[in-house]
């Protein structure tokens, strides 16, 4: 997602400066900030915002709100679980947050969930901070929970998996290998016969390097290489692109009525996702689909 310079605590405001560059920042006022430190991987801060409730910032960089925290994690989560219709396995690479983990648990169906985050400490601060974020889904007795290098994890794995999930920061500092050639290769080797990846691409209008990125890599791995959008008030500049890979065209082509009935079936109630909007993600505007094709 291009280079964002570390947020700086700025008297009572929490700045961030991605697009200082291209002429604009934003900031969020710390009502109160609870925790501050350099994690040894990250530098984390957790604090409240009048308007989006406890936050969390990576490098400077916000990462969950507990306000809108709900779309982007059913968005990733639900629409490659709901799409597959018979995920049994799913892999997490990052979301130390919990907030993938704890949608992909509400599918009574998968039977085993591997999540791999590199920093503890995220875990951890998040499980005391922003508790609400995981909802116990860390206890889930279909969670393995692994402490490592999610780049090295794919690579020596010999596990196999219908929905891999990757829950990452941007590409700069410890998230950067997870937008390589090489970790995508390798997660490609760790897919079921008709799985998907799915990963967070940035917000396209103000960031479609990253994007494209992405996609000139998939479109060497898989048959399908495309991405779909979710609306996510804290991530500023349009909708959130979601990358997508799979070598099964059928997966974006579920007819609207078959998605309905997997969603009832699962027994779901969302803030965010229906099957309408699972469908409509995938129509995308002409400037995407120009990143898309460049």
């Amino acid at each position: 997602m291009g280079n964002r310079d570390l947020g700086s605590l700025a008297g009572r405001w929490v700045v961030e400066t991605l697009y200082e560059e291209k002429g604009f920042i934003c900031a969020f006022r710390a009502d109160e900030v609870h925790y501050e430190e350099a994690t040894g991987q990250q530098h984390l801060v957790i604090f409240d915002n009048a308007l989006f409730g406890r936050m969390m910032t990576l490098d400077g960089i916000t990462q969950v709100t507990q306000r809108d925290e709900f779309i982007y994690h059913e968005m990733l989560t639900h629409v490659p679980i709901l799409a597959h219709g018979r995920a049994k396995r799913v892999l997490i690479i990052g979301g130390g947050d919990g907030g993938i983990l704890r949608e992909v648990t509400r599918h009574k169906s998968v039977e085993h969930v591997t999540m791999v985050e590199i920093d503890p400490s995220v875990t951890e601060f998040c499980r005391k901070q922003l508790p609400q974020i995981s909802a116990g889904a860390f206890d889930d007795p279909r969670v393995d929970l692994i402490f490592a290098d999610g780049a090295k994890f794919v690579e020596e794995t010999d596990k196999s998996f219908d929905v891999i999930i990757v829950d990452s920061t941007d590409p700069v500092g410890p998230g950067e290998v997870l937008f390589s050639e090489p970790f995508y290769r390798a997660a490609r080797a760790r897919l079921a016969p008709g799985g998907v990846i799915v990963t967070q691409n940035g917000v396209p209008f103000m960031q479609g390097d990253e994007l494209q990125g992405t996609m000139e890599k998939f479109r060497k791995l898989f048959k399908v290489a495309t991405c779909y959008l979710a609306t996510i008030p804290t991530y500023v500049g349009g909708p959130m692109a979601l990358g997508w890979g799979t070598d099964d065209p059928s997966l974006t082509e579920v007819p609207l009525e078959e998605l309905k009935a997997r969603f009832n079936a699962a027994g779901l109630s969302m803030r965010y996702y229906t099957p309408e909007v699972h469908k409509a993600a995938f129509a995308l505007p002409r400037y995407v689909l120009d990143l898309l094709e460049a």
